[in-house]
């Protein structure tokens, strides 16, 4: 007996060849709720939030880093103008003397430049570094409690997923 094998495919017709609407729809509709889930998850607004609040943190070490050196330096007396009890006041150019006029006083001695806030712009761009103590504004605040700690603070952190930090630091 001679088995005889017959091809039960079928030959594919030309109009046959690609997808369906339907296919397309189902796999366009997968890459859309794929690509929203991505962006909530990367979140660009909270990613530059969280960038302008570390260089708000990385700048109010560095000014507090050169208003220690200057103490160091100086047998702990503190830049002009500043003294123990002294409320929070603004870094930035004024009257000689003021408190907040640092500049003068640490730079370029203990800091080749002062920060500046990521939202405050001084005529060079938003957080460009001062380098001019002629007319200047940091965004930050300088205090001096009763028992002669420095505390630098940056007033205007951005709100990073509904949560406003506080940025200051001590010592």
């Amino acid at each position: 007996m001679k088995l005889i094998t017959v091809n039960t495919k079928t030959s594919i017709k030309k109009s046959e060849k690609g997808f369906t609407l339907i296919e397309l729809l189902v796999v366009i509709g997968i890459l859309a709720i794929l690509m929203g889930i991505v962006l909530i998850a990367i979140n660009p607004a909270a990613q530059f939030a969280q960038a302008n609040n570390t260089s708000r943190t990385n700048s109010v070490s560095q000014i507090l880093n050169a208003i220690g050196q200057f103490e160091a330096d100086n047998h702990g007396n503190l830049p002009a103008g500043m003294t123990v009890g002294m409320a929070a006041t603004a870094i930035k150019s004024g009257n000689a003397g003021n408190a907040g006029d640092i500049c003068a006083a640490i730079m370029p001695a203990y800091i080749a430049s002062l920060p500046a806030d990521p939202a405050i712009d001084n005529g060079s761009g938003k957080g460009a570094p001062i380098t001019s103590c002629a007319t200047y504004n940091t965004g930050f605040t300088v205090a001096v409690d009763n028992n002669g700690r420095v505390t630098v603070t940056a007033p205007n952190p951005e709100a990073v997923r509904g949560v406003t930090p506080q940025i200051s630091v001590q010592r």
